[in-house]
C-alpha cells in the first residue's frame, strides 16, 4: 500500500510547518455586507425585524463571538440595517469589548425580563405587529418567552433568511475553508504514514490534533473519528474502538478551524493487502462519489446529487434508499461556521444550486458487522459548475496518489 505506513509519530511533526500566516479572517466591511443582505431580504418579505441569538447567525452577521446560555443574549436586525444588542446588564462591558458592528446595547438587570424588553424594543420603533423572524438556533425558552407576551406579531423561523445568506459563500470564505482543507489533506497523508500494527485509535487520535496545531492551529483538531475494521461499518464510531490490525480498513474522519471556518475530510484504506469484497466496495463507493459530484451542476437541486449517488449503489445492488449495505444516511452536507449547515444532499431537500455553495459529498457505504467505506472531500459551487476542495482519493493500493 502505498503512503501506509513506515514512518513514526515524531518524524511526521517534526515536517511540519505552520501554514496559514497569508490567510486572512473575515474583515468588517465584509460583515456590513452581510447585515445589507439581509436588511434588504427583509423588507422584500414585509417583515421589520430579525433576532439573532448568541451562537453562529449572530457572529455571522455582526462579529460578535458569545456563546448560548441559560441567559437571553442576541441582537435584533432591523430592516433599515440598524443593529440593537440584548444582553444582561453585568455583561454589557464584555458585550461592547467583543462587539465588532456597533449597536446601542440594550441591558436587563437579572430580576427584569429580557422578553419584555424584546418586544418594548419592537413598539420603541413603531413595530407594533406583522412578521418577525426569530433566529431558527433560539432556544425554546426564549422563542417561547416571546411569544407568551403577545399575539401582536407573527413570529416566524428566520431560517428563510440566514440560510440564504450563509448557504452562499464569498471568496474570502472559500479561501479560508480552502486552506483549512488543505492542511486537514496533510494532516490526513501523515496519519497513514505513521500506522503500524497494535497502534490505538487514541494515539491516532492525539497525533492528529498535534499534528493541526503544528499547522498553525491553535485549538488543533475541531473534531476526530478513527475507525479500524468492523468498527468502520459503524458511520460515528463507537463507544470502546479497537486497535488496528493486519489487512484492516482504516476510517479517519477530522477536520480543524480556521478563522471560524471548518474543514471536514474523511480517508478510507487498508492497513496491508485488501481483500476482493473491500477492494470492490472501495472502488463503488468511488464510483458513487463520483456521480454526485457530476450532478452537482448548476440549476440542479441538492436532491438530485442525493439520487445520483443511490442510484449508483442500486446498480451495484446495494441499498436501495438506506438499506444495508448501503448508504444508511444522507449524501453530504453544508459547511462553513458550522460543520453541519445547509444545503443538506438528501433527498428532500430542493434547495437549486447556485455560485458559492459548499458542502461535502460522503455517499459512505456500510456492510454491517465487516466494515464501511467513506470518501469525503467538499465541493464548492463556481459559474461553470462544480470544484473539489481537495482532490479525492485515486485508488485502493495508492489512496493519497503517491
Amino acid at each position: 500500500m502505498i503512503g501506509i505506513g513506515g514512518s513514526t509519530i515524531a518524524e511526521e511533526l517534526a515536517k511540519i510547518k505552520p501554514n496559514i500566516n497569508d490567510i486572512q479572517p473575515i474583515q468588517k466591511e465584509e460583515f456590513q455586507q452581510r447585515i445589507q443582505k439581509a436588511s434588504s431580504l427583509l423588507k422584500k418579505m414585509n417583515a421589520q425585524a430579525m433576532y439573532l441569538h448568541a451562537g453562529t447567525n449572530l457572529f455571522y452577521f455582526t462579529g460578535t463571538k458569545w456563546n448560548s446560555s441559560e441567559r437571553m443574549v442576541g441582537a435584533i436586525l432591523f430592516s433599515n440595517g440598524d443593529i440593537e444588542y440584548i444582553a444582561p446588564k453585568f455583561e454589557e462591558g464584555t458585550i461592547l469589548d467583543f462587539m465588532l458592528i456597533q449597536g446601542k446595547v440594550q441591558c436587563w438587570e437579572e430580576h427584569e425580563s429580557p422578553y419584555e424588553l424584546f418586544i418594548a424594543l419592537l413598539e420603541k420603533r413603531n413595530i407594533n405587529g406583522g412578521t418577525v423572524f426569530i433566529d431558527e438556533a433560539t432556544p425554546f425558552f426564549v422563542s417561547n418567552g416571546i411569544s407568551k407576551l403577545t399575539t401582536s406579531y407573527n413570529f416566524e423561523d428566520a431560517k428563510t433568511i440566514t440560510a440564504s445568506c450563509r448557504m452562499v459563500k464569498s471568496k474570502a470564505e472559500i479561501a479560508i475553508i480552502q486552506r483549512a482543507m488543505d492542511i486537514t489533506l496533510e494532516v490526513q497523508k501523515a496519519t497513514a504514514r505513521i500506522l503500524h500494527i497494535g497502534i490505538s485509535t487514541k494515539e491516532v487520535t492525539e497525533f492528529i490534533h498535534e499534528a493541526h496545531k503544528r499547522f498553525g492551529i491553535p485549538s488543533g483538531s475541531y473534531f476526530c473519528i478513527v475507525l479500524f475494521g468492523v468498527d468502520s461499518s459503524f458511520p460515528h464510531g463507537v463507544k470502546t474502538p479497537k486497535d488496528l490490525e493486519e489487512n484492516e480498513i482504516v476510517l479517519v474522519d477530522t477536520g480543524c478551524q480556521l478563522h471560524d471556518y471548518i474543514s471536514d475530510i474523511t480517508r478510507t484504506y487498508v492497513f496491508g493487502t485488501p481483500t476482493n469484497k473491500q477492494r470492490e466496495i472501495w472502488n463503488i463507493e468511488k464510483e458513487t462519489q463520483l456521480a454526485a459530484f457530476n450532478a452537482a451542476q448548476i440549476g440542479n437541486s441538492c436532491a438530485s446529487i442525493d439520487k445520483a449517488s443511490r442510484a449508483v449503489l442500486e446498480n451495484n445492488k446495494l441499498g436501495p434508499n438506506y438499506k444495508l449495505p448501503g448508504l444508511p444516511h444522507r449524501t453530504g452536507h453544508g459547511i462553513g461556521l458550522d460543520i453541519h449547515e445547509w444545503p443538506y444532499i438528501v433527498s428532500n431537500d430542493s434547495t437549486i444550486l447556485e455560485p458559492g455553495m459548499c458542502f461535502s459529498n460522503e455517499p459512505m457505504i456500510c456492510v454491517p458487522r465487516e466494515f464501511g467505506i467513506r470518501h469525503e472531500d467538499h465541493i464548492y459551487m463556481t459559474e461553470s459548475g462544480p470544484k473539489w476542495f481537495t482532490k479525492p482519493m485515486l485508488s485502493i493500493d495508492n489512496p493519497f496518489g503517491e
